[in-house]
């Protein structure tokens, strides 16, 4: 099974540093944070790679090449027209043979037996979709999810304040069946002009019966988050972080 890390993003919520860097080559305690990532990848047992590109591209590339230093087959996929997650997604569907991969956001890290956990769930109990679900005090800056017994049943984006009834946030760490690509390829840009995974996952469920498997986070399971610049403020010099993210 391929994994797939997105890194393409221009990385505005982290100006001044992304000015002259790529957001997932920002240092965290010594290592560009993509490195963590990719350690993860090879934790989990992936060992082959595709890393959508685009914005600096060239210094992930230079950095990681073929992978060969981290015993892992790096593969690049450049996305030009930066169009959302679920247009990064499509660009690698060419390169993704098997029926299933592994996906993830270039700047969300787990603690690495989550990968593990994701990949035991997907072959364990037979299944096609598997999303992570973080535990957060503010539901309203991410996606919310929803779920029933372990199974998704929503997904709201950025909820307005005081309508969430639910702690958890997409985390951005999934398997998907390769049937998402034929919904993408249908999905009408959101408002903010991009194609979504997210909006895929929707539509999946109503029009396909898609039976999405949730793995929760527990409140204590540090989730490494670079999407903006106070996150990655709380990161970079703080030497405790790889404790809590147990890696």
């Amino acid at each position: 099974m391929k994994a797939v890390i997105l890194c393409a993003g221009l990385g505005k919520r982290l100006k001044p540093y992304t000015d002259q860097i790529q957001k997932t080559m920002l240092l965290v305690h010594g290592k560009p944070f993509l490195e963590y990532i990719i350690n993860g990848m090879k934790y989990a047992g992936f060992r082959d790679i595709i890393l959508v590109v685009g914005y600096l591209k060239e210094q992930i590339i230079d950095y990681f090449q073929t992978g060969k230093k981290w015993n892992v087959n790096i593969e690049y996929v450049e996305q030009v027209e930066l169009n959302g997650t679920g247009g990064a997604l499509l660009l690698c569907e060419k390169s993704i043979l098997d029926n299933h991969f592994f996906l993830t956001w270039g700047d969300t890290l787990v603690p690495y037996d989550i990968y593990k956990k994701v990949y035991e769930v997907y072959q364990n109990e037979n299944r096609d979709f598997v999303l992570v679900a973080n535990y957060t005090d503010d539901p309203y800056m991410g996606a919310a999810i929803y779920s029933d017994d372990f199974i998704l049943t929503n997904i709201i984006e950025k909820p307005p304040r005081g309508s969430s009834k639910t702690n958890f946030n997409n985390c951005g760490v999934f398997i998907f069946s390769n049937e998402i690509f034929d919904v993408l390829k249908a999905l009408t840009s959101s408002e903010r002009g991009e194609i979504e995974v997210p909006n895929a996952l929707l539509i999946g469920m109503k029009e396909r019966n898609w039976k999405i498997r949730v793995i929760k986070m527990e409140k204590n399971q540090f989730k490494g988050d670079i999407g903006a610049k106070e996150k990655y403020e709380q990161l970079k010099d703080n030497p405790y972080w790889l404790k809590l993210l147990k890696i």
